[in-house]
């Protein structure tokens, strides 16, 4: 093994657990997390509480990791020779690629837009309905992504007729 394919390898597994942290720890939090904390604690401030601690906990790693996948996404940017360059949409494998990409940008602006406006906003109903959308909005996106993701992974290895 080249140490060249070293360096590809480790900046593929960052650029995979990055993603895992941030994007299926929304998924995780959605799907599984929040419902199991409503039903067992019922309504109440007790939820918001809970829910509050869990996302300064997960903040910390969904900034770190939106800041890896950048660094690592570069990284990786050119590997494949169907590249051509950052929201280009010359091939079907830029296209898929551009796709992720602007997804990617709109989950960060919602993540942003949720912690940094919201989270200073004072607490009142419409604040909590938007604050679910927009959560909501991120786990759709995130399906997204991850189906981009592996549109841009057959399109760099297409498969051979045999």
């Amino acid at each position: 093994m080249t140490p060249q394919m070293v360096v590809f390898a480790l900046v593929s597994f960052f650029h995979d657990l990055f993603t895992a942290i941030w994007m299926g720890g929304l998924l995780v939090s959605v799907l599984a997390f929040l419902p199991a904390v409503s039903e067992t604690l019922g309504p109440g401030p007790q939820v918001k509480r809970v829910m509050a601690a869990f996302q300064k906990r997960q903040g910390v790693w969904v900034y770190v990791s939106m800041a890896g996948l950048i660094l690592t996404g570069l990284l990786m940017g050119n590997r494949s020779p169907e590249y051509q360059g950052w929201l280009h949409f010359g091939n079907p494998y830029s296209i898929a690629l551009s796709i992720k990409h602007l997804l990617v940008i709109a989950m960060i602006a919602i993540a942003l837009y949720r912690t940094l406006t919201l989270g200073k906003m004072p607490a009142s109903p419409g604040k909590e309905r938007l604050n679910q959308r927009l959560l909501i909005a991120n786990v759709v996106l995130v399906v997204f992504v991850l189906l981009s993701s592996g549109f841009v992974a057959a399109l760099s290895h297409p498969l051979v007729a045999g």
